[in-house]
């Protein structure tokens, strides 16, 4: 298997408030009387800095060029999620100085926002959760690499606050069905002892900053797959990670054995044992097969789904239907997975272009696809 199948392949295995009584089938994204979403319809737009940097231009349904940001909050859209890297010394972007550049540019749209810390210099996913370089040296030092998360989330958190730049939700690691901070491919079992004491640190971080500022920051753990998320959760809770708000899952059909009709099963049993609220903060679904560079597409035909062609009103069948799965399961949110990594002639790690080109929610021509309508509220009712 090539590097980049691998790290997207390994990437991919990347509720009603607290399940109390409810009513999904009425739930919108209407705002509730704490100006909170009831429902969050969000986008990953962790790429679109450096997409413009190379040219992209996005446009809104009549083909005027539009800030990308106004595009998404025009069409109903309430949370942006954004990664954030340690020290990527191979890119200039996810970085904090980038994403505080993208949170100010979603918080002009009064768009919320969710920080995902992979807490790596690199991607991190199921199948790679490498340290930072600069903590490596701390590897077998458990209790001092604990204190350098800690003080790295905190930092980071108290200085997006100090510049007006509040997260509402942070992501305390990103698709870590393998332990924390190692080395190398990761190993197994998980040492639950490390873990524990690596995690509950993070959220430590958040909830420190949080009661010091008087910030109202929620806490996520973040999961790929539901079939994963349902034993990670059982073992973590089991040994101790108790203080978190929001489960966290990837779920692509392709590298979940849980269809899209019976997905709303895993989530309802992970709601019901946990006590959380529930948000798919990454999926995806291509428009197209068509690949137009040199950089492969990540989902090809494997990746289609029964009843949901490669067209872009599959695509929004697709995401409609999963957004309601979530909804009738009791979960509070959907997020797409970088709608917006469009092709242009800039590199990735692997290859030119995109690899995701025919699954975002713009077409070659930058025009919206018929897909970005899944955030528009009469839809979803």
């Amino acid at each position: 298997m090539n590097s980049l199948s691998k790290h997207f392949t390994l990437l991919t295995l990347r509720g009603c408030l607290l399940f109390v009584s409810c009513a999904p089938k009425s739930v919108t994204n209407v705002e509730n009387k704490n100006d909170k979403p009831i429902f969050y319809y969000g986008a990953d737009l962790s790429y679109v800095n450096e997409m413009e940097d190379c040219g992209a231009i996005y446009k809104d349904a009549n083909g005027k060029a539009t800030d990308v940001y106004q595009i998404f909050k025009n069409e109903g859209a309430n949370i942006v999620r954004l990664r954030l890297w340690h020290n990527p010394t191979w890119t200039d972007y996810s970085t904090l100085k980038d994403v505080k550049k993208s949170i100010r540019r979603a918080k002009e749209q009064n768009l919320e926002v969710l920080l995902d810390f992979h807490y790596s210099d690199t991607w991190a996913d199921p199948g790679k959760q490498e340290i930072p370089a600069a903590w490596l040296s701390s590897i077998n030092d458990t209790g001092k690499l604990s204190q350098l998360l800690y003080q790295y989330t905190y930092d980071v958190v108290k200085e997006l606050i100090d510049e007006g730049l509040t997260p509402e939700i942070v992501q305390v690691g990103n698709e870590i069905n393998a332990m924390l901070l190692q080395q190398g491919s990761p190993t197994w079992p998980i040492d639950w002892t490390r873990n524990v004491a690596i995690i509950n640190k993070g959220i430590q971080a958040v909830r420190d900053v949080s009661k010091e500022t008087e910030s109202d920051i929620e806490v996520m753990l973040h999961i790929a797959q539901p079939e994963n998320a349902l034993s990670w959760f059982r073992d973590a809770t089991q040994n101790g990670v108790t203080d978190f708000d929001w489960i966290g899952l990837s779920y692509y059909p392709k590298w979940s054995k849980y269809t899209l009709q019976d997905v709303d099963e895993p989530l309802r049993e992970l709601m019901s044992t946990h006590n959380r609220k529930l948000m798919i903060v990454e999926t995806g679904y291509p428009y197209t097969l068509n690949n137009i560079d040199a950089a492969n597409n990540v989902l090809g035909s494997d990746a289609l789904v029964p009843g949901f062609s490669a067209t872009q009103q599959g695509q929004l069948d697709f995401i409609t239907a999963l957004t309601n799965k979530t909804k009738a399961a009791g979960g509070s949110g959907v997020i797409y997975w970088e709608p917006a990594w469009v092709s242009t002639n800039c590199k990735t790690l692997w290859a030119t272009g995109s690899h995701w080109d025919n699954a975002t929610l713009f077409d070659t021509g930058g025009k919206p696809t018929l897909g970005i309508r899944f955030y528009n509220k009469s839809l979803n009712k």
